[in-house]
């Protein structure tokens, strides 16, 4: 298992042009898989034992100018596109994407805003101030286990003014539109994909965005979404005879009162949903959808117990069946933001900086980074912002690996007596008992494997009292 790790990170190697900022990616994507606290950057040096000094220098890492971002992002789709195990649907791969919001109580934060929390379960306050990151997953494994692998997160609400400054041309999307784009690009890396999205981001922009990117990009990207339940449809207009211009759509439907007036010809049908197998009635319309734009969308009405949904198609060649089946599998991404934020603890990152604005909380909200003029803050800010996007990186390309980790060799980890369960939910384990067995045989294969690469790179910043050999000699092979 550690070779197979030390041979992906090493693939990452080509995406840095120096070595140096090359070694600490490799140190912090492990530490963050086998950290025991959350308690920031400082949780690496304690865990892989690094000598104290070099915490200036692991700061510096994330902050650094030698190293793209985007480089790292693109090289992590093309390993999890290439990694096997991808979860298909008719040869497509399954993308999901969606919003996860953090709390920050840091004054000296870029990005942070007042935030509105949707959720019905939550018992915060109806606002909290922090970060929103948009997501994008592809789920990988098979019928009997499905992870939500992040391939990509970044901040996508508050930064307009940063991005602005690292590109004046940069178009400012909405976090709705930079999902689709975002999927439309990793869809020309995975080829014809499916995404998931929920309600949310049915919108006219985004599908506007959705028809550009298919049009300039040529992507092929099916989306699977859910309606409100006060959506309004147009049926397809009549052929029109004559002078004038012929119409757009046809007559208005309201999609909740066709769950009363075609009631008979619902079908009777059975789908495993979430894990189970249900039985449920449906509908299917193409219609018309969205004012001014009028696309044409596949919508299934569904009804099972007392619930009933309204799902939505791009593609109306997708069956039924397949399209709820598929809305099923959206649920995924939330498995993935909870063990994020609790295993990974992903969001725990604690960058500041003394040139932003100090946040007021009691005033009335405005733009805070528009009070800033001096280029030198400007770049302290950019380097902040930069740096809380790195580190959220490196924990979604280390969750990745764990679930990779759990797919392939689950057989060593549950045959280990280190890993011993009272009670096995599942054969594939999951990412906390993943990062638990690594964690536990992480030092033991420093003398089964001393010479793996990736256990050098750590021992030439381990505190000295451990390492007596020269760095460069170690690294040398």
């Amino acid at each position: 298992m550690w070779e197979w790790i030390n041979e992906t990170l090493y693939t990452f190697r080509s995406a840095f042009n120096r070595e140096a900022p090359f070694r600490w990616f490799v140190i912090v994507v492990i530490a963050f898989m086998i950290r025991t606290d959350h308690l920031g950057v400082t949780a690496f040096i304690r865990e892989l034992s690094i000598a104290p000094k070099y915490y200036e220098t692991l700061l510096h890492f994330f902050r650094a100018k030698s190293w793209n971002l985007e480089n790292i992002r693109q090289q992590w789709m093309r390993i999890v596109a290439h990694c096997g195990i991808l979860f298909r649907e008719d040869t497509r791969p399954i993308l999901v994407g969606d919003g996860v919001k953090q709390g920050k109580e840091g004054k000296k934060m870029p990005c942070v805003k007042k935030l509105f929390q949707e959720s019905e379960n939550s018992s915060k306050a109806p606002y909290i101030y922090g970060h929103m990151f948009g997501a994008l997953g592809v789920l990988i494994g098979n019928g009997a286990k499905l992870f939500c692998t992040p391939i990509s997160m970044t901040i996508q609400d508050g930064d307009k003014r940063i991005r602005h400054w690292l590109d004046s041309n940069a178009t400012q999307d909405s976090h709705v539109v930079r999902i689709i784009r975002q999927a439309c690009y990793a869809a020309k890396l995975f080829g014809s994909s499916i995404l998931l999205l929920d309600r949310y981001f049915l919108t006219v922009p985004a599908l506007r965005a959705w028809l550009e990117e298919e049009k300039l990009a040529n992507c092929q990207l099916t989306i699977v979404t859910k309606a409100k339940s006060n959506a309004v449809a147009y049926e397809k207009p009549a052929v029109k005879s004559g002078r004038g211009r012929p119409p757009k759509k046809g007559r208005a439907v309201k999609l909740s009162n066709l769950f009363d007036s075609f009631a008979p010809e619902f079908t009777q049908t059975v789908v495993k949903m979430y894990g189970e197998t249900e039985s449920i009635s449906y509908l299917c319309k193409d219609l018309l959808w969205g004012k001014g734009l009028y696309c044409q969308l596949r919508f299934v009405l569904v009804k099972y117990g007392n619930t009933q949904s309204i799902l939505v198609c791009t593609n109306a060649k997708l069956t039924p069946e397949q399209i709820i089946r598929l809305y099923s599998y959206r649920f995924k991404i939330e498995s993935c933001f909870r063990e994020f934020k609790q295993v990974m603890a992903g969001l725990a990152y604690h960058f500041w900086s003394k040139a932003m604005p100090k946040l007021n909380r009691f005033a009335k909200w405005v733009e805070p980074l528009d009070a800033v003029r001096d280029d030198k803050d400007k770049s302290l800010i950019v380097s902040t912002f930069t740096a809380i996007e790195r580190f959220v990186m490196m924990a979604c390309i280390a969750m990745g690996l764990l679930q990779i980790c759990s797919l392939r060799f689950s057989h060593t980890i549950n045959a280990s007596s280190m890993r011993w369960l009272r009670t096995q939910s599942n054969k594939i384990p999951s990412e906390a008992t993943t990062a638990d067995f690594l964690r536990k045989s992480f030092f033991r294969m420093f003398h089964l494997l001393p010479d793996l690469p990736i256990f050098r790179l750590i021992q030439c910043v381990q505190s000295e009292t451990k390492q007596s050999r020269d760095p460069d000699s170690l690294i040398a092979s």
